[in-house]
């Protein structure tokens, strides 16, 4: 079975990483790596040398690929350079803000810095679609389903009829993705399923 290892900085993201693999790309076997501390050094002093030796150590212990969990760091992804695919967690989504043609794209997050993070690496990844953002801060890491929900939807619907979609920029908004989408009447993008179908394809022999 293919090993896919899943590095988290909080615990709020790992059920929508292995939920993602399972439902996209079964044959792989989650391998969760989770690091409390990294987030908080992604929020204060820039992305932690402890993210390189995680991803060191999942390789060197036989992980065929890598997914991180946690956008702040997707530069840490890219630059990783181990032989085996290692994917930041919401390139995958980029590029399909990018296929679907959106013209103008709401990206929501839990705080601040992980906004900032995710909307300037769209305007860098999808050139000509206009991005705007709102915080939910009543989302961050809340594993009420109901909750959640609740909570991006009191955000996004002010938004709502400006836009053609909206990004969640964290995995833990993800499991809110497809009753969100119901209720604002707008396709909502996540992580999780369009990073397991890269992996996929990755790891398959496919094309990225």
């Amino acid at each position: 079975m293919t090993r896919v290892a899943l590095i988290s900085a909080t615990p709020a993201a790992i059920a929508p990483a292995v939920t993602g693999l399972a439902d996209v790309f079964p044959e792989a076997e989650p391998w969760n790596l989770l690091d409390d501390k990294l987030l908080a050094d992604a929020r204060t002093g820039g992305p932690s040398p402890r993210m390189s030796a995680l991803i060191g150590y999942a390789v060197s212990a036989g992980a065929d690929g890598v997914l991180l969990t946690c956008s702040l760091y997707g530069e840490a992804a890219r630059s990783a350079g181990q032989g085996v695919p290692v994917l930041a967690p919401d390139d995958a989504a980029f590029a399909e803000v990018t296929a679907r043609g959106y013209r103008h794209v709401l990206v929501v997050a839990s705080f601040d810095e992980a906004l900032a993070d995710s909307m300037a690496r769209l305007k860098q990844a999808a050139d000509g679609v206009y991005v705007s953002g709102a915080v939910s801060p009543d989302a961050f890491q809340v594993t009420d389903p109901a909750v959640l929900v609740r909570a991006l939807r009191e955000t996004c619907a002010r938004h709502t009829p400006h836009v053609d979609a909206v990004l969640l920029a964290q995995y833990s908004l993800a499991p809110a993705a497809r009753e969100l989408a119901d209720a604002l009447g707008r396709p909502v993008i996540s992580g999780p399923h369009t990073a397991a179908a890269r992996l996929k394809a990755l790891l398959q022999g496919g094309r990225p």
